[in-house]
């Protein structure tokens, strides 16, 4: 397993960054009476899911203010699934759709809470080599 860096290299930050684009491109369709409600709700949630990942990881120095924002995160996961079955039940998706974006969000959750519960690992900073100093 290759040393994670940055926030981008995480595949929680990969696969839910992936899913928020695919909420947006699906959330075109939506009705535009839709657009101030659902479409904004499902659009930032999801966005949020990958915001909140991003700030967990630059707070890894502080474990509690890291596993806060992880939970953020999974809130966020949480209500897009919300949203989602909103969009389904109105019709705005199909089932497939809905049923494989749904999946993809137990997926992010359980990576989120996987994490959380490994806190320790992902907040402990071995001591910087020579060429990191430098950065």
């Amino acid at each position: 397993m290759s040393t994670v860096r940055f926030h981008q290299d995480l595949k929680v930050y990969h696969k839910s960054f992936e899913n928020a684009q695919l909420i947006y491109e699906l959330s075109k369709s939506f009705p535009k009476e839709e657009l101030y409600s659902l479409t904004d709700q499902i659009r930032r949630s999801s966005r949020s899911v990958t915001a909140n990942i991003s700030e967990a990881w630059g707070k890894r120095k502080y474990e509690k203010s890291f596993i806060a924002k992880l939970t953020d995160s999974e809130g966020e996961a949480r209500e897009t699934q919300t949203w989602l079955q909103f969009a389904f039940a109105c019709n705005y998706m199909n089932e497939a759709q809905y049923n494989n974006l749904h999946n993809q969000y137990n997926q992010i959750i359980g990576m989120l809470i996987s994490m959380i519960g490994q806190s320790e690992k992902w907040c402990s900073f071995s001591p910087m080599n020579r060429e990191e100093k430098n950065l």
